[in-house]
């Protein structure tokens, strides 16, 4: 069993209902899926970047990720209808676990001058999205393969109802919020 799963029914679960005064365990808050998104603009000039940032996505999660192509033309920007543009994984059970546990304790430690993360990035129905600015924080990516430093939204979805009760369950995970 996972870490981070063991930590949430051992310690975060009997917290959130004495905190939140639940009556049943089925009201707890908890972790529904964490998606995470690579948007490749250069793409469209040289649809080599794309496969480099699904090769690194998937390296990072362990699960093969899905391109993404463009809703709309926006002919500014040289964007053709159903065009690839991006890629993104959605992570759920173990994997989402997994994943969460690395990004809190080795990856977002690893970002220089690093004090926490925003603890206003939540959306108002308990989800959370987070953005990296480098994939070269995850310790499965190789700095000297790496050819183009890219950024990528990780996003959180919980069951929670609120932003009070999502923020508690990820401190109670562990999540580096910044110290006030």
């Amino acid at each position: 069993m996972n870490r981070l799963k063991e930590k949430y029914q051992s310690e975060v679960v009997p917290a959130l209902m004495k905190e939140f005064n639940y009556s049943s365990i089925m009201q707890v808050p908890k972790l529904d899926k964490v998606v995470i998104n690579i948007g490749v603009g250069d793409a469209i000039q040289n649809s080599k970047l794309l496969d480099e940032a699904v090769e690194e996505l998937g390296a990072i999660t362990g699960q093969k990720p899905v391109i993404t192509k463009a809703k709309k033309s926006i002919a500014n920007f040289k964007v053709r209808e159903g065009m690839p543009i991006g890629c993104k994984v959605t992570l759920r059970s173990e994997r989402m676990y997994e994943f969460l546990d690395k990004l809190f304790n080795i990856s977002l430690p690893r970002v220089r001058d690093f004090r926490g993360v925003s603890d206003t990035a939540f959306d108002g129905r308990g989800n959370y999205t987070l953005g990296v600015k480098e994939q070269i924080i995850f310790p499965e990516i190789d700095f000297d393969k790496v050819n183009r430093s890219r950024g990528m939204d990780v996003v959180i979805v919980t069951t929670a109802e609120t932003n009070e009760e999502a923020k508690e369950l990820l401190t109670g995970l562990g999540m580096p919020f910044v110290k006030k």
